[in-house]
Formats: C-alpha cells, structure tokens, sequence
C-alpha cells in the first residue's frame, strides 16, 4: 500500500468517526434540558431559549424576550416545584427542528411538556415551550 492510499484510508476513517457526533449533536440539548427541569432551574433552562421563546404556561401564552420568559418560568416552577420530569418521546422534523414531549410531575398535578427546538448557527435552540395540565 502506498503513502497516497494510506493517507486516504486514514482520513476516510477519521471523516466517518466525525459522522455520529455531528448526526446527534441535538441530542445533548436534550440531556441538558431535561435536567435543568428536573432541577427546576429558570435560569439554565433560559440558556437554551432562542432571543424569543413562544410559551404557554399556566395562564401565560404569548412570545417573549428570553429574559422574560425566564422570569416567568421562574415564577412558574416556585409555584409548581418539580417532584420529577420524565421525557416520554422525543424526535425531529423533516426541516431540521427537534421536539420534546415529557411529563412535569409536582405533588398534585402532572403538566405535559412540549417542547420545540430549531438550529440556530449550529445549536438548538428552544423556540415554544409550553406546559398543558395533562
């Protein structure tokens, strides 16, 4: 074998090594943002909002600056304290955008979760986030 072809071999193996991270890389997002729910942390979910989040949550439904809707999420999870949040599917769309759909636990009430994320300069971002008594 030449040093032409070895080359070639090697940087094949290290392209096709590359392909699972760059594939999944959406799925972190979703690791993350399930735990700052089962922390029930405003703050770091807001990390992953887009400059402008469409929520619904409780009485509240409406587009909001990112500092706004942490605020309202923060408000939110002191009145609804997390017992647990489970996702129960989660996938993608033919456009590239990601979905969640879980179930946020308190101790009387159990809230379905919905939430969309799209790309924005390679990372996802949540654009709707909605919780719906279940």
């Amino acid at each position: 074998m030449n040093s032409r072809t070895l080359i070639v071999l090697i940087m094949t193996f290290f392209s096709m090594a590359a392909l699972p991270a760059k594939l999944y890389a959406g799925d972190d997002i979703v690791d993350k943002i399930s735990a700052a729910l089962k922390s029930a942390n405003a703050s770091k979910i807001s990390d992953y909002f887009y400059s402008s989040v469409n929520l619904e949550v409780g009485e509240i439904d409406g587009s909001y600056s990112k500092k706004q809707a942490e605020m309202i999420m923060s408000d939110f999870l002191k009145k609804e304290p997390v017992k647990s949040f489970e996702i129960k599917h989660q996938g993608s769309s033919d456009d590239g955008s990601k979905y969640i759909i879980g179930n946020y636990k308190t101790v009387d009430k159990v809230y379905r979760v919905y939430i969309l994320l799209k790309k924005q300069n390679d990372i996802y971002l949540i654009h709707h986030l909605q919780f719906e008594n279940d």
